[in-house]
């Protein structure tokens, strides 16, 4: 069989993987943000979620936004040329590896997920400047190890790496093992890398009727933690300053002394650099 003949049976086997009948986590997110690659479960689950508790699709545009200054910190201000997104999600605009190379044209940049809708996108991801390098890994965030390896054939682990998980921990139920998790990332990292986290959380009575809401609909349940539960999986890093905060909150690229009474959303965030 031909390598396009390969690929083409690849293709027809995620597609087949593909469940249209339940909403899912990553197409609901990418309705929100404004996105195009979604169905018609996704939008009605969107939609009554919305009626709920309208501040959701704030949290999700905001929570972007986010990404988009912290790698911009990290790029420009800390001189990080290494970045390993786990739980990318659907492409949108300004993805991690289009931040960072327009701060740093020769940035490689890693994308992590096993979902098979994303799967399908994988080409749009990878792009990449000339001077760079964009891959991405079929991989699981349960087995941190395999994914530190198979980064390496792109990454230089020997040199600092960013850690970017948005939008992502909430789908591992118990606290204690996502927890874990991010500990078996980091640990896999050297001195001088970054930990990057955002996540919806238990802040407000809309947000909690809107997880419950998005947990009975039939997707992947998704669990809002509290405030301290997101610093603590900062445990053992030093805080880049404003610390855990709301996405809103995190260094405002803006001039406007107002810029401190940014809108309030139930999603908090923070950057950490492991000693």
């Amino acid at each position: 069989m031909s390598e396009h003949a390969h690929q083409l049976a690849a293709t027809e086997d995620i597609r087949a993987r593909i469940d249209t009948t339940k909403p899912h986590s990553a197409r609901f997110w990418n309705y929100f943000v404004g996105g195009k690659d979604h169905y018609e479960i996704d939008r009605e689950t969107g939609d009554h979620i919305k009626a709920i508790f309208p501040g959701l699709v704030d949290v999700a545009r905001t929570s972007r936004q986010f990404l988009g200054r912290a790698v911009r910190h990290l790029a420009g201000e800390q001189g990080i040329r290494q970045f390993l997104d786990v739980g990318t999600g659907l492409p949108t605009a300004d993805n991690t590896h289009e931040v960072a190379q327009r701060v740093a044209p020769d940035a490689r940049i890693v994308y992590v997920d096993s979902d098979p809708l994303v799967l399908t996108h994988a080409r749009a991801l990878l792009t990449s400047t000339p001077a760079g390098r964009t891959a991405y890994l079929d991989a699981d965030l349960y087995d941190p190890e395999s994914i530190i390896k198979a980064a390496g054939g792109t990454l230089d682990l020997s040199q600092p790496v960013a850690l970017m998980i948005l939008n992502t921990l909430g789908h591992v139920a118990e606290y204690d093992r996502a927890k874990e998790l991010v500990g078996r990332l980091m640990a896999g990292l050297p001195s001088g890398s970054y930990l990057v986290i955002s996540d919806s959380t238990a802040t407000s009575e809309g947000m909690i009727a809107a997880s419950a809401a998005y947990n009975s609909s039939g997707a992947v349940p998704y669990y809002v933690r509290g405030v301290d539960e997101i610093a603590g999986f900062f445990d053992g890093l030093d805080l880049v300053e404003p610390g855990v905060v709301q996405v809103t909150r995190w260094r405002p690229e803006t001039d406007d002394p107002s810029a401190a009474e940014a809108p309030a959303v139930d999603a908090y965030g923070a950057v950490g650099r492991k000693p």
